[in-house]
């Protein structure tokens, strides 16, 4: 059984990457595992807090990393780039130095924006994290939802998104089982 890790970069209530990840979760073929990895209450990492005791979010979070394989984050973009909270995910997660709960597993990204940009800056720049933390990404298919909006009908995503998120994962599995 392999064990995917949904991290999800918005924490509003409603939040499309939360939608958007919720039929990922569904879409995952047999044999394989699915479970939101939540984010939202992780202290802000200090070096001195991990020295000394380290909070509970962050043994909960790294336990929970630990126990996965692969990971698909779905990020929004706030200022050009990624939001804070995956920011602060990341450094939780690969702290102490040389300890990193990512290190050699595998990675997907899926952005959407209400504009036209479909939050390529964040996708982009959530993928040079990669580079240092050893995630191994997937390259094709790119996933942008650019213009979420339109990709929802009256609450859920359309049929015409859910096929294009079935790609994403079935690519996804495919990346996952050829390097393992």
């Amino acid at each position: 059984m392999k064990k995917i890790g949904l991290i999800v970069g918005s924490l509003r209530k409603g939040s499309y990457n939360r939608l958007v990840l919720e039929k990922v979760k569904e879409l995952f073929p047999e044999g394989y595992e699915a479970d939101f990895i939540e984010i939202g209450d992780l202290d802000h990492y200090n070096e001195d807090l991990d020295n000394e005791n380290p909070p509970e979010s962050y043994v909960r979070f790294r336990k929970e990393l630990e126990e996965k394989d692969a990971f698909v984050f779905a990020t929004p973009e706030y200022n050009r780039s990624i939001p804070g909270v995956i920011k602060n995910a990341i450094d939780v997660g690969s702290r102490p130095y040389g300890e990193s709960k990512w290190d050699g597993k595998f990675a997907g990204v899926i952005s959407t924006s209400i504009s036209a940009t479909g939050a390529m800056a964040a996708n982009h720049a959530l993928r040079q994290t990669f580079v240092f933390l050893n995630l191994i990404p997937m390259q094709q298919p790119e996933a942008y939802l650019s213009e979420i909006e339109s990709y929802i009908e009256e609450g859920q995503l359309s049929s015409k998104t859910v096929d294009l998120l079935k790609e994403f994962v079935d690519a996804f599995v495919k990346h996952v089982e050829r390097l393992s």
